[in-house]
């Protein structure tokens, strides 16, 4: 038996696809979640063997809720877009449907659940989407933070400036400080160049917070920010400050 849990915020959706799993016996759903937030919760409570995951969520997407999880099950996704299918595949998803997608198209899906059960009974997803190269042909807006119990979900525009913290990076905004699990390279490759810059290897600052650039010693800059922020500058970063703000 394969318990399955259903994680979309369409209604006719939902329910399309729990018919379509009432002619599959070896299939058990136990339960219907309308946002990530709910996904979550169930997912840690319920531990299913299946999730059916929407990608376009209210409040956080099906990406950022499956980087929350640490060991997430197996997951095929269910949605109206076809521009993620590489970074869903990317993150070892078992299947991408497409809607609206047939039940000998769902056979098909849940054929490969069967299959990877059989060769192997310890086969999980190993998801995080912010670690992983962004594929879908978008930066982010917005930057998902997990601190204890609570998920922080951040603008990008309300990012001052991001800094290198050992394995993770302390990301600035609005008067407090964020840690997330992930470096700066890949952070810097999720965000938009024309708006943040990598100033210093450490360093990641939004262009727009950007007050001031000094220069303090022969070919060394500082740059300020709008909160009196001081972070240094590189020479490689001077350039790319040099090229943003054609200076």
């Amino acid at each position: 038996m394969i318990r399955c849990l259903i994680i979309d915020d369409e209604p006719l959706a939902q329910n399309l696809l729990q018919d379509y799993l009432e002619d599959f016996p070896v299939v058990q759903v136990v339960g219907v979640c309308n946002d990530g937030f709910e996904g979550h919760k169930a997912i840690t409570e319920m531990q299913p063997d299946l999730v059916f995951l929407d990608i376009q969520m209210p409040k956080i997407n099906g990406f950022e809720m499956l980087e929350f999880l640490e060991n997430p099950p197996k997951v095929i996704f269910t949605t109206a877009y076809d521009a993620y299918a590489i970074k869903a595949f990317d993150q070892q998803a078992l299947d991408y449907l497409l809607k609206p997608f047939s039940k000998e198209r769902l056979k098909q899906a849940l054929d490969k659940v069967l299959n990877e059960n059989h060769e192997s009974s310890d086969s999980s997803i190993k998801s995080n989407a912010l670690n992983r190269e962004h594929l879908s042909g978008e930066y982010l807006r917005r930057v998902v933070v997990k601190t204890g119990n609570r998920i922080h979900i951040i603008s990008v525009e309300d990012i001052a400036y991001v800094s290198a913290d050992g394995d993770y990076v302390k990301i600035f905004s609005e008067g407090k400080h964020y840690l997330k699990l992930t470096t700066m390279g890949d952070l810097e490759k999720m965000l938009d160049p024309l708006e943040f810059i990598r100033v210093h290897r450490s360093y990641l600052a939004n262009i727009l917070e950007i007050s001031k650039i000094e220069s303090y010693q022969k070919e060394n800059y500082l740059v300020y920010l709008k909160d009196g922020t001081q972070l240094p500058v590189s020479k490689s970063g001077m350039v790319k400050l040099r090229k943003a703000l054609r200076i």
